[in-house]
């Protein structure tokens, strides 16, 4: 059996220092024979899907990971590192939760942060590693406070009861030795278990100098310039299980633990479906009950001079609409739309009348999400929404300010680009990556 699983890693869609393309990292991983990896992005899930469909094409277990910054409680200015790995749905639930609420909330400087009362309010399903010499228990270490490091890992040993490793590192970085021989001491004092990681950043030792690049880049700073901190080194690579055992031989439980935590860790994603919001209605009413009915209101504010007998067909032809939006299942797809619209409208962002298939839908006239009547200009509501076709009705709404419409929903109501996935599709992409979002978020 391979002795080892690499738990931290940072891809291409780390930003800011990672340089792992997703599709010949899993196939390395592989080709080590490895049964598992955790991708573990700083503060985003940007390579998730990606990852995942990858991973499960070569039979390799993907664990669902993040590595935060968590702000320092004592000076708000100062961070540390904590990596998250999700046990199970929950875990997933709550990263996914930690994620935007970073982005929402806690930004400093542009860049996500967490709170450490976030963390505890969320910590179901999540397993912990400490961040290593990065982490406040290195931190604390490295600098001599060793009560503080103690309280730190009491702590975390609370929130995170049998599911938190002090993390251990052997990089060739300045102090990991002092700390490490530090940490195994104080693991042992507290009975908390230990887990090696290579803090992986790119596949091979040579791409080590595009790495650096990278890092100026973010930093905005030259690969010359005496005055850059030096935060990584040539041997965070992708290294094979035989590297990790013989760096760590005089630690053996260090890499035993790395396969008890991937035997821990199992979250199943289910792709190609749409998740809708869970749209909030009023007590007693049924989602599908609450959208006749907004529709049935609406059709009368159209139409306020008309009688019961003009009405009639449109009528007819709104309950057929209906019928076959609530058999598709798709009722709260048109009461988020019918909600963006309508905050488009009170916020001055210009809205067009309509176009495409979603014209033909009475429905869509009825509540404010198209200005076109639909039977007076001939239009079929099969073109958009079709039984014989189950897909997800994709209407583009035409905003000209389609980045404030996304501030609104994505910054201020439930999901943002932090926990958002690469969807497909204008009717997809609005909540890639968020089955969570609760119905006072919309």
């Amino acid at each position: 059996m391979i002795p080892f699983v690499h738990l931290r890693l940072h891809t291409e869609y780390s930003l800011i220092d990672g340089l792992l393309r997703i599709k010949p990292t899993m196939a390395r991983v592989a080709e080590l024979g490895m049964p598992a990896v955790a991708i573990t992005d700083h503060h985003n899930f940007f390579g998730l899907v990606k990852a995942y469909k990858a991973a499960s094409e070569l039979g390799i277990k993907l664990i669902i990971g993040a590595d935060l910054h968590v702000i320092d409680p004592v000076d708000e200015e100062r961070h540390h590192e904590l990596c998250l790995l999700a046990q199970n749905e929950a875990g997933y639930q709550n990263l996914m939760w930690l994620l935007s609420q970073s982005y929402r909330e806690g930004q400093y400087l542009g860049r996500p942060r967490v709170r450490l009362d976030w963390i505890r309010d969320h910590a179901g399903g999540l397993i912990a590693l400490s961040g290593g010499r990065q982490g406040d228990i290195g931190q604390a270490l490295l600098n001599g406070r060793e009560a503080d490091a103690r309280a730190a890992l009491s702590r975390w040993l609370e929130w995170f009861p049998d599911r938190f490793y002090i993390e251990l590192q052997r990089t060739g970085r300045a102090n990991e030795e002092d700390y490490l021989h530090a940490a195994v001491d104080l693991a042992g004092e507290q009975g908390c278990p230990v887990v090696a990681t290579n803090d992986v950043r790119f596949l091979s030792p040579d791409e080590f100098e595009a790495h650096e690049a990278r890092v100026c880049i973010g930093d905005g700073r030259t690969l010359d310039d005496p005055r850059r901190a030096r935060l990584y080194s040539e041997q965070q690579y992708l290294r094979t299980a035989a590297e990790m055992v013989e760096l760590f031989a005089d630690i053996p439980e260090a890499l035993e633990n790395t396969v008890e935590i991937a035997k821990r860790c199992s979250v199943s994603m289910v792709l190609g479906q749409p998740f809708l919001p869970n749209y909030p209605v009023p007590e007693g009413e049924s989602i599908e009950q609450y959208l006749s009915r907004l529709s049935h209101e609406g059709l009368s504010r159209r139409f306020p001079d008309w009688d019961q007998a003009q009405l009639a067909p449109y009528r007819e032809r709104l309950d057929f609409e209906l019928e076959t939006i609530n058999q598709m299942g798709f009722p709260g797809y048109f009461l988020v739309v019918m909600d963006f619209i309508r905050w488009a409208k009170q916020q001055d962002i210009p809205v067009g009348p309509g176009r495409g298939s979603g014209a033909g839908s009475l429905v869509a006239y009825a509540l404010g999400i198209t200005d076109l009547d639909p039977i007076q200009y001939d239009l079929l509501f099969e073109r958009f929404l079709n039984p014989d076709r189950v897909s997800m009705p994709v209407r583009g709404p035409d905003l000209r300010a389609t980045r404030c419409l996304s501030d609104h929903y994505f910054r201020h109501h439930g999901g943002q680009s932090g926990s958002a996935g690469c969807g497909a599709g204008a009717g997809q992409t609005l909540w890639a990556g968020r089955s969570d979002v609760e119905a006072d978020s919309v």
